[in-house]
């Protein structure tokens, strides 16, 4: 977190627990303060705004959940923590349905205690930095929906705000389902153009005859069928932004018409001599490597050279993980809100497994999949039931049977070679490390605090 104090609020009516935590936390770094009922507590958190509140759903006067639901009255942000040493299903969902971030069974697992007490800080203070940032932007850059607070989403969404004002010819390329022409709109939305038309044209959606005509339009009797002279798309895009999707696949042929058509700005409908001058912005996107089809003889050099005048690289969504969230939220309301629905967030089960899917479809394939559950749910949380095979069984299989090393980043390497030496070692964590030269406190943190080992 950005400040280096971070209090936290025990409240707890056994006074032996209460002490024990209070001196355990302490000893990890946290400023403490211990209360011993949940009235108390409610009237502490007003006076002040603690960081995390750790609370027992068992005491005398008001339980931990009705203390809880009246703190979010007043600080609906605050991440609270049930402990209940009533361990059943029914608890924890009461609990997770009035809004807790988590809760613990008792007796405590001190190592688990302090896992989910990282998550809930980092969780709230990533809300916190997202909300400033969304803040920020807000003011300068219209972003429609495009969020992401991982590095490569910052660096992107700080160089969209600034090439989004020129008329510079940009190329925007990434995997399928990235986002790309949210981009492409979001650039023309905080242009100058903005006023002017917005036109999208799929290059892979049509054969090489109709890509020119639909282009730059045709002459009346130019080819079989046409009966009437049309206007192109981009004649339809003057003083606006035309939209080349998936460019990567138009024919050599097209392509030398395409680059007299961004070095010339005029175009010749199909059928005529005559040019016809159009100014338009040009944004271009494609899942394809460029350099390779150029190196390959299938993209011009020269045509490249004039889409690629500004890169904008959309990173996969497995490589930016921690926006996932945040997504997956954002999907929530939209859907809930177009079903009509009262829903009120994920599980922490759920959510672990949105996160450590590896998402091939990327974004798209994400918000589909939080539309399905937002469907069949009839609750207020989404679960794990609600989700996809290919999601909910993610994380399943051991670490050994993964293989896909190429899709995934030199963290999430680094972390399932580790798993796999503590698999070898027969799940002992403390062996594992100490074959490894580690701290077995760095080997739970590379393998992304999973306590499913033992000691």
């Amino acid at each position: 977190m950005a400040k280096e104090t971070i209090n936290l609020l025990v409240v707890d009516d056994d006074s032996s627990h209460r002490n024990t935590l209070k001196t355990l936390l302490a000893e990890w770094g946290y400023a403490i303060a211990a209360l011993e009922d949940g009235e108390a507590a409610v009237e502490a958190c007003k006076k002040q705004p603690f960081d995390l509140v750790l609370m027992d759903v068992r005491m005398a006067g008001i339980s931990g959940i009705a203390a809880m639901q009246k703190i979010r009255e007043f600080n609906p942000s605050i991440p609270i923590i049930i402990m209940t040493a009533y361990s059943d299903v029914d608890s924890a969902v009461n609990a997770l349905k009035s809004g807790a971030y988590d809760y613990l069974s008792k007796p405590l697992d001190f190592e688990d205690l302090r896992l989910t007490l990282a998550r809930a800080l980092d969780h709230a203070s990533l809300r916190d930095e997202v909300k400033a940032l969304k803040s920020t932007i807000a003011h300068t850059f219209v972003s429609d929906g495009f969020i992401g607070q991982s590095p490569a989403m910052r660096q992107l969404l700080e160089m969209l705000s600034s090439v989004a004002p020129s008329d510079a010819t940009a190329l925007i390329t990434g995997e399928s389902g990235t986002g790309k022409e949210l981009v492409a709109k979001m650039l023309h939305a905080n242009s100058g153009r903005q006023r002017g038309p917005y036109i999208a044209v799929n290059c892979a959606a049509l054969s090489e005859s109709l890509l020119e005509s639909e282009l730059f339009g045709h002459e009346k009797g130019a080819f079989t069928g046409a009966e009437k002279r049309r206007e192109g798309r981009f004649f339809a895009a003057d003083k606006g932004t035309i939209f080349l999707d998936e460019v990567g696949d138009l024919p050599i042929s097209m392509q030398a018409k395409l680059l007299r058509a961004i070095q010339e700005r005029e175009i010749q409908r199909v059928g005529s001599d005559v040019p016809i001058k159009v100014d338009v912005r040009i944004l271009a996107a494609t899942n394809k490597n460029l350099e390779e089809e150029v190196a390959e003889g299938r993209f011009r050099q020269d045509l490249y050279y004039r889409l690629n005048v500004v890169s904008l690289h959309l990173p996969a969504l497995r490589n930016r993980r921690e926006d996932i969230p945040l997504l997956a939220d954002l999907f929530l309301k939209k859907f809930a809100k177009a079903n009509d629905k009262g829903i009120k967030g994920f599980t922490p089960a759920a959510m672990d497994k949105l996160v450590k899917y590896l998402w091939p479809g990327n974004v798209r394939e994400l918000e589909n999949t939080v539309e399905r559950a937002v469907v069949l749910l009839m609750g207020e949380y989404v679960s794990q039931r609600e989700l996809p095979k290919s999601v909910a069984d993610e994380g399943k299989k051991k670490a050994s049977d993964r293989t896909d090393f190429a899709d995934m980043t030199l963290e999430e390497i680094e972390r399932v070679i580790v798993t796999q030496l503590v698999e070898k070692a027969g799940g002992n964590k403390s062996e594992a490390a100490r074959k490894l030269g580690i701290t077995r406190k760095t080997l739970v943190s590379k393998m992304g605090g999973s306590t499913a080992f033992s000691e």
